[in-house]
């Protein structure tokens, strides 16, 4: 398929666009082409709309018909960054033309079509982000000081667990052969592989549920060895559940894993990882709508409940950090297929534990770690967004990533000086995992990757955002490194409205750009007077050096000259002095 066959109308003058914030519409040349749609005006001042066709969730059309005549219409682009945008065109066939390319190019089945794979960088790439942060470089430190720990090649060909990555941390004392056996008790082949091992020596592993089908036995001598070999000396382990659904829920048996607390901390009761989409979307319904009233918005944000999955998200995780940080045992987190909440949970702790996690490289490491080599199916989750109805979206599709997000800007927002970026990083992250020109985020897992050959043929989200200058615009100016653990509060008055992102197209956000750009400057100009306050030490430091030297040259001098002066009064030396003399100068004579 050429992306000419899908482009009847290329360029076309004189469309209006209309957005959220703006009273006027732009008046400009729209120009589509194979990933991108153009609207550029030659008035000065006016901003260019660049929009990738992957961006775009839903296309709505409104025809304008008078007296049964179409004359053109309005096509409503809702897109995935969360903006709403219009497009007024005046000829009825333009305005087919140009939807239905649009249409056709925002939904491309073929993953080798999308923009990632014709993307060439227009800079130097220092170094290669596909290679910055692999299993046995994050695990480096432990795998090199310690027996405890292997890396395993078992999944090497994706056959033991297709989700999983090649290469995967496990106990030293467990075979590939046990690793083999417990992935067939597990749903989809997620036995237990090791997500973080805290300061104290506690594990935390992550997997999916025990499959609870016919035929499945409800026993797995090799599961039991893997989850016991992490007890150490430690007498108890807990085991997670973050999906569990009442009675249907299955987990191990307290039989067989006697030395193991079960814990149940559900995010949400639901069935369906798409549950959380339909939480944001009623979410993105009550922040669009800037017409309501306070009580209606407020009862219209409660009842999507997206807080209170942000809360329980939270929840769950402090205290899966507590029992690693204040009680020192391992722990054993999963639920469901170990895609989602797993997931979530795994990485927020981490975050509250692991002070490296709150910096701008160890995010991306920690989302390559835990997310990319962890499974998480980006492609599928994020085919669509909050904008398209449920009865045009896949099942599978979920805001879980965004989830994830959301609950790192609550951290951030409680302890706004122990994290090296700020919620800039945060919304950059959820854009590039919907829509990129960088191939981070494409295909499901390792293995799709690995397929694409996305490594060699696109370009690395941590290329683009390690460059120098595109780091120093992340960096939060309040930074304050803090190697301490960051407890959250988890009470509800604490969970706030992440309003940079969520309300960022409808309520004008000027004001917060200005007082971001007061902080910086105020912080910029504490560093200086900081810099210029240790000079002056410096300079006064060698001042008083100077002023010592000389004082104790003076004192040297002085104590000469009174020596002196003693001498010359002292009237026995004086004679000895004169006879010397004299009976010097008689010899001589």
């Amino acid at each position: 398929m050429e992306f000419a066959e899908l482009i009847l109308t290329p360029k076309l003058d004189g469309v209006l666009l209309y957005d959220q914030l703006s009273d006027r519409p732009i008046d400009g040349t729209l120009c589509i082409t194979g990933h991108h749609l153009i609207l550029s005006t030659r008035k000065e001042g006016a901003q260019e709309l660049w929009l990738l066709h992957q961006n775009i969730d839903l296309v709505e059309r409104k025809p304008n018909i008078v007296n049964n005549i179409l004359e053109g219409g309005t096509i409503i682009l809702k897109c995935k960054d969360l903006r709403i945008i219009a497009l007024k065109i005046a000829s009825p066939q333009e305005y087919f033309n140009i939807s239905n390319s649009i249409e056709q190019l925002s939904n491309l089945e073929e993953t080798r079509m999308l923009y990632p794979f014709f993307y060439i960088p227009m800079y130097n790439i220092l170094e290669d982000g596909y290679s910055l942060y692999r299993p046995e470089q994050e695990f480096g430190k432990l795998l090199a000081n310690g027996d405890e720990w292997r890396l395993t090649a078992v999944n090497s060909s994706y056959q033991v667990c297709p989700t999983y990555g090649a290469r995967l941390v496990v106990a030293r004392t467990i075979t590939d052969e046990q690793i083999i056996q417990s992935a067939a008790f597990r749903d989809g082949g997620r036995f237990p592989v090791l997500s973080y091992r805290h300061a104290n020596g506690a594990a935390m592993l992550r997997s999916a549920q025990p499959l609870a089908a016919p035929g499945v036995t409800k026993r797995c001598r090799a599961d039991e060895a893997i989850l016991n070999a992490v007890l150490g000396r430690s007498k108890k382990g807990f085991i997670f559940d973050t999906w569990a659904k009442g009675k249907s829920s299955t987990t191990e048996t307290d039989q067989h894993y006697s030395q193991w607390k079960k814990v149940t901390r559900p995010i949400g009761q639901f069935s369906s990882v798409s549950a959380l989409l339909d939480s944001f979307i009623k979410l993105m319904e009550a922040c669009n709508d800037v017409q309501c009233s306070s009580d209606k918005w407020l009862s219209r944000l409660e009842m999507s409940g997206w807080l209170g999955f942000v809360l329980n998200a939270l929840n769950a995780a402090c205290v899966v950090a507590q029992c690693l940080d204040q009680e020192g045992s391992p722990v054993l987190v999963h639920g469901g297929k170990g895609l989602d909440t797993t997931l979530v949970v795994t990485s927020l702790v981490q975050i509250i534990l692991n002070p490296d996690s709150r910096t701008i490289r160890g995010l991306q490491a920690l989302i390559d770690r835990e997310w990319l080599q962890g499974g998480y199916p980006f492609s599928t989750r994020h085919k669509h967004s909050c904008y398209t109805p449920t009865n045009q979206r896949r099942k599978s599709s979920s805001a879980t990533f965004l989830l994830f997000l959301d609950c790192v800007y609550q951290l951030y927002a409680q302890f706004p000086c122990s994290f090296e970026y700020d919620h800039r990083l945060l919304v950059t992250m959820f854009e590039h995992s919907y829509f990129s020109q960088y191939g981070t985020f494409l295909g499901d897992c390792e293995r799709d990757r690995v397929q694409l050959k996305v490594t060699t043929r696109t370009t690395s989200l941590w290329s683009h955002l390690n460059r120098p200058e595109v780091v120093k615009s992340l960096l939060n100016p309040l930074y304050e490194p803090n190697p301490a653990v960051i407890w959250p509060s988890v009470a509800p008055i604490s969970i706030v409205l992440w309003s940079e992102l969520y309300t960022r197209w409808s309520i004008d956000q000027s004001q917060l750009k200005i007082n971001f750009g007061h902080i910086h400057a105020l912080v910029s100009r504490e560093k200086d007077l900081r810099s210029r306050v240790v000079k002056l030490r410096r300079q006064l430091a060698e001042l008083q050096r100077e002023y010592q030297i000389v004082r104790s040259e003076k004192n040297g001098n002085n104590s000469d000259e009174l020596r002196r002066h003693a001498e010359m009064d002292d009237p026995g030396d004086d004679g000895d002095e004169e006879s010397v003399s004299s009976d010097a100068l008689g010899s001589s004579k």
